[in-house]
């Protein structure tokens, strides 16, 4: 289990120092998507469910009415933003 989780942290860190050069070589997209790989090692090593980590989101949202988010949803502007990460199990 030591050898593994060992292992693990050393993909992390390559990870990063990947993400790093692509964050400089103005690759942003791509270093978001290693970024999510991270996220997911990193809930991985701290034994982190997912059902934590959306539970910490829905803490995050600003708390408005739920006909202010049903407003908000139907904008156009709403519509045209795609997610910046989709949590897919």
């Amino acid at each position: 289990m030591a050898n593994s989780e060992a292992r693990l942290h050393s993909v992390l860190a390559t990870l990063e120092e990947c993400r790093d050069a692509l964050t400089h070589s103005s690759d942003r997209e791509t270093a978001l998507l290693v970024s999510v790989a991270i996220l997911e090692l990193r809930m991985k090593l701290n034994r982190i469910a997912d059902s934590d980590l959306k539970a910490l989101c829905d803490a995050m949202l600003p708390d408005e009415a739920p006909a202010e988010r049903s407003q908000q949803a139907k904008s156009p502007q709403a519509q045209r933003r795609r997610p910046l990460l989709k949590l897919v199990k």
